[in-house]
């Protein structure tokens, strides 16, 4: 199988690495120093299950790889239309195209770029960052993929995906409702980023405290009322599951979110708690905390000029 990973940071960079010491073909898609690192040394993945790949397919021009069979989409929310162009060199009429980004709007990008028939649905989890250029961290255990055709049937280039995910290590399934994975999904990213980066703490001394508890399920449930309003198969009760989850992660987990804000980068708060107003008064759904975290990282979320 040929992968294509476009945005080998944190996300595609792991899951790229694990995907290439399983026996896949993959081709590393990055830029500046990170690309420079890898290059000349490799990739590295540093944490519970290290992986050192001395030499990797790596490159900053898509035309040089020709078609493959999957592009993994792993750019910043931000870089999605723009990285949506540079693709279009690997995209044959058998290529599938997911999208491993966050959110919930990704897809709709997707879909005024590329046929249908090109798309499945992704949804990552894994606590990762760049460490130092060729270097990525992974900062707990959990790590997981899942994908799956939109309209929920089962599909040879799906469990042909799967296949190449498991040799390679990574706990990965196949959806028949990846629409709802990915909103569940969405419900834990917005609480866990949300509150990790106006707070600036890991997951565990924001759950351990009432007050900041009842803030991140507050905000949770904000996103579950969202969801259910666009017609989203989610309990009404569903972000208490997920604060079971925030119960269950690393104490010292954090956000890619508060990441960037500790480094000054970019932040994808526009889609992340952004998101959540915007869909949200489309369906005249009220969202203030989301609204006040969104507020509150305005002026951090284009980050330091460098």
């Amino acid at each position: 199988m040929r992968i294509a990973v476009m945005g080998s940071g944190g996300l595609g960079g792991y899951f790229g690495a694990r995907l290439s010491h399983g026996g896949a073909e993959v081709n590393f898609i990055a830029r500046g120093k990170h690309l420079q690192a890898m290059r000349s040394e490799g990739l590295r993945i540093e944490g519970p299950d290290a992986i050192v790949l001395p030499r990797v397919n790596a490159t900053d021009n898509p035309d040089e790889l020709g078609t493959v069979d999957v592009v993994m989409l792993c750019v910043k929310l931000w870089d999605t239309e723009a990285a949506l162009r540079q693709i279009r060199p690997l995209v044959g009429p058998a290529t599938t195209i997911i999208s491993f980004q966050n959110g919930v709007l990704k897809d709709q990008y997707l879909r005024a770029a590329y046929d249908e028939s090109h798309l499945m649905g992704g949804v990552g989890y894994v606590a990762t960052t760049i460490d130092r250029p060729g270097v990525i961290r992974q900062t707990g255990p959990m790590q997981r993929l899942l994908f799956g055709e939109f309209d929920g049937s089962p599909s040879t280039r799906g469990q042909a995906l799967l296949e190449a995910c498991l040799a390679g290590g990574i706990k990965a399934e196949l959806s028949e409702n990846i629409l709802r994975e990915i909103w569940q999904k969405y419900v834990f990213l917005v609480g866990l980023s949300g509150t990790t980066t106006t707070i600036r703490k890991p997951i565990g001394q924001i759950r351990e405290n009432p007050q900041t508890r009842a803030f991140l399920l507050d905000v949770m449930s904000e996103v579950v009322a969202v969801g259910r309003a666009h017609g989203v198969d989610l309990p009404e009760d569903y972000a208490q599951v997920r604060l079971q989850l925030a119960d269950d992660v690393a104490y010292d987990m954090t956000s890619s979110m508060h990441h960037d804000l500790e480094r000054g980068n970019r932040l994808e708060v526009r889609w992340l708690a952004g998101g959540v107003v915007e869909l949200g008064r489309a369906k005249g759904v009220p969202t203030p905390l989301n609204r006040a975290i969104a507020d509150i990282l305005a002026l951090h979320a284009a980050g330091l000029a460098k």
